[in-house]
């Protein structure tokens, strides 16, 4: 694997450091990801956008929680299953909605799962998901706008998942927690 570096504020590019230092502001530390982003302004400024529009969305946090963990198990990335299984029971999502969506199984609440359903059929299917699939998440009580709200949850875990594959992110500390650790589908299978 191609090394990268995971910046901190002292060893990153100059136009990073001011959002690596805001990163550290809103998290309390530099996450790793935030890091590697650094090594690019533009992709951690992009990174750091996205997330912050997101978080005026019209989804509860809940809701924005559910979408991004179901992305990332379905990105099968690691880290950002981790965190956002730690962030979704910040947000209160259930316990069972947290592993229906660590394990691609379907959520016990029919709302949370339509949102699961029609985020990965957005994934899955790169957008071309038909008006079959968009009705049904607006009959679940969702609207067009967070049909499009979907796309740039979407947006923003692509960034954060692809840079995570290709940089080989380390965890954080706290994703070694047995009740926070995910090992993706393809980890498994070579474990075995």
């Amino acid at each position: 694997m191609t090394p990268f570096t995971v910046h901190s504020i002292e060893t990153a590019p100059q136009a990073s450091r001011p959002l690596l230092e805001a990163a550290r502001k809103a998290w309390g530390f530099v996450p790793h990801i935030h890091g590697v982003l650094a090594e690019s302004p533009v992709a951690l400024e992009a990174y750091d956008t996205l997330y912050g529009l997101v978080a005026r969305s019209s989804f509860t946090p809940a809701e924005r929680q559910v979408a991004f963990l179901a992305n990332s198990a379905f990105h099968q990335c690691e880290y950002c299953t981790a965190a956002h299984t730690y962030l979704a029971r910040t947000a209160k999502v259930d316990e069972a909605t947290v592993q229906a969506l660590r394990t691609g199984t379907p959520a016990p609440d029919a709302r949370l799962e339509a949102l699961r359903v029609f985020t990965e059929s957005v994934l899955r299917e790169r957008g071309f998901v038909g008006d079959q699939r968009v009705e049904a998440f607006l009959s679940a009580g969702f609207t067009r706008e967070n049909v499009l709200e979907v796309i740039a949850i979407v947006a923003t875990k692509t960034i954060s998942n692809y840079a995570n594959h290709i940089a080989g992110t380390p965890k954080e500390g706290f994703m070694t927690d047995p009740l926070l650790a995910w090992a993706a589908p393809r980890n498994r299978e070579g474990a075995a």
